[in-house]
C-alpha cells in the first residue's frame, strides 16, 4: 500500500475560527500524526450564492495510504462530527465544508468522488490558497501548474473580497 498526496479545501462561515481549528485537528486525528499535514494561509471571503457571514477558507495537504473513496468518506465523517448536515441547499451557511480537491494525479468521476474538483478552476478562494501551498503542482487535467492557473484566472473571479488573514491557531 503506497502513500498518496491529498489536497483538501476547508471552509466555514459559522463560528469560523472554532471550526477551522477543529477541522485541522480532526484531519490530524483521522489521518495520523505522520500524515505530514501542511496548511495554506487562511483567507476571508464573502459568501457566494447567498447572504451570510464571510467564510474562512484554506487548503491542507497530507499523505495517506487510504483510497480516494476512503478519504472522501473520512472527510464526510469529520464534517458530520462538526455539525455539518447534508441535504441542505448547496449555497447555505455551514459549520464546516471539506472538499477533496486532488489525490495524486488521479482523475476520477463517480457518484461519490470527483477529482480534480471543479472548484479549483472556478473560485479564487480555492485556487489562491492552493497556489500558496503548492505553486508548482501540476493540475492533472489542465497540465498547467497551479501558479500558472492562478495567474490566468479571470480578473472578475480574482476581484472581490479575498483577504489573507492572520489566523490565530491557539
Amino acid at each position: 500500500m503506497g502513500t498518496h498526496l491529498v489536497y483538501v479545501g476547508i471552509g466555514s462561515n459559522i463560528e469560523q475560527e472554532k471550526y477551522i481549528r477543529l477541522a485541522v485537528q480532526s484531519l490530524q486525528e483521522s489521518f495520523g500524526e505522520h500524515c505530514q499535514l501542511r496548511l495554506s494561509p487562511v483567507y476571508k471571503t464573502q459568501a457566494i450564492g447567498f447572504d451570510g457571514d464571510d467564510f474562512f477558507n484554506l487548503v491542507a495537504s497530507f499523505s495517506t495510504g487510504l483510497s480516494p473513496f476512503e478519504v472522501e468518506k473520512e472527510l464526510k465523517k469529520i464534517e458530520h462530527k462538526n455539525g455539518r448536515r447534508r441535504g441542505q441547499e448547496k449555497f447555505a451557511p455551514r459549520t464546516l465544508d471539506i472538499d477533496l480537491l486532488l489525490y495524486d494525479q488521479e482523475i476520477i468521476s463517480s457518484q461519490s468522488v470527483n477529482i480534480p474538483r471543479d472548484e479549483i478552476e472556478k473560485y479564487a478562494f480555492v485556487l489562491s490558497p492552493l497556489a500558496d501551498l503548492s505553486p508548482e503542482l501540476i493540475h492533472p487535467q489542465t497540465q498547467r501548474s497551479i501558479f500558472q492557473m492562478w495567474q490566468e484566472l479571470s480578473p472578475s473571479v480574482k476581484t472581490g473580497e479575498l483577504k489573507k488573514i492572520d489566523f490565530d491557531w491557539r
